[in-house]
């Protein structure tokens, strides 16, 4: 069976375009159940998607049903095609913490009060992290008291505020990796099914869940969509040159190196021919003071 590659941001954003795929996808990802999901709302979402060239983000709202009832959240997904990309989820996380769309009113008897929704970051990453191979990481915030180790279950609101889960997903080892449903549903993003055709990602129906048939349909839709297959062209020259300017950054920042280090050597060795001139003069300034003590022993002598 043949599906659109969603690693392309077109393709990404058509398949979370339906909000049925998009729960049952980050409901997946994130491990907890989401009743309601939305985009941000209408004024904020044209912002949002404003994509960089290299980054491309997604935003939701989102209604997460927990043991005592529900909780509010805010969940962006950020798809990165290079490792350089990291100053770009610092900037675009500090817009999270930043506005004023991520914090709701609470309304009790004696007085109403601001608080911020809590944030769970899902970053999907087409290169790979230095020291893990594990496809699928989650970082998890835990509170601990210090003195006795003990770790604190109770939540809190301050605590909450400034703090938040994160989820990586390194689509670069998503090859061959079905041990799990969440691998099984992640390997959609597994580049290493593509034959010819970079559009394309070719998968096996049966190896897929019951549940997660609307996800490999939708993509399978995706392929018949001109509009789409036009964009994804676009991305690949994008890409393209993008990947051109990288090494050419690279090689400069290279050049840029062994300059640095040429000078620092030209630097050392001045410096140790300034400190050789020095020894130089001090044993001068010795031999002259030698030379008048031979000197005043010899007219004493005469």
């Amino acid at each position: 069976m043949q599906i659109a590659n969603p690693i392309y941001d077109v393709v990404f954003k058509y398949l979370l375009d339906d909000n049925r795929i998009a729960k049952l996808i980050i409901s997946a990802i994130i491990g907890e159940e989401i009743e309601e999901l939305d985009f941000r709302p209408t004024e904020y979402r044209s912002d949002i998607e404003r994509k960089s060239l290299t980054v491309y983000r997604l935003d939701f709202t989102a209604k997460i049903k927990t043991t005592d009832g529900y909780k509010q959240v805010i969940i962006e997904i950020q798809k990165a095609k290079f490792p350089t990309d990291i100053m770009r989820f610092r900037k675009y996380l500090a817009e999270q913490y930043a506005s004023n769309e991520n914090i709701y009113k609470v309304e009790e008897p004696e007085e109403s009060y601001a608080r911020a929704l809590p944030i769970i970051s899902i970053y999907l990453l087409g290169h790979t992290l230095v020291h893990t191979d594990a496809p699928v990481i989650k970082v998890a915030r835990k509170y601990y008291n210090v003195i006795s180790g003990e770790v604190i279950k109770e939540k809190e609101e301050f605590i909450e505020s400034l703090t938040h889960d994160s989820f990586i997903i390194q689509i670069p080892y998503l090859k061959d990796k079905r041990q799990s449903e969440l691998l099984m549903l992640l390997s959609v993003f597994d580049q290493s099914t593509i034959k010819k055709d970079t559009h394309i990602l070719n998968i096996k129906e049966e190896d897929f869940p019951e549940k997660y048939q609307p996800v490999i349909r939708r993509l399978q839709k995706a392929i018949a969509e001109p509009k789409l297959r036009k964009t994804m062209d676009v991305e690949d020259e994008i890409l393209k040159e993008l990947e051109n300017l990288e090494r050419i950054i690279a090689k400069k920042e290279k050049i840029i190196g062994e300059m640095k280090e040429t000078v620092e050597e030209n630097e050392k060795a001045i410096e140790e021919n300034e400190k050789a001139i020095e020894e130089k003069d001090k044993t001068l300034e010795e031999k002259d003071k030698r030379i008048e003590e031979l000197e005043r022993k010899l007219k004493v002598k005469h």
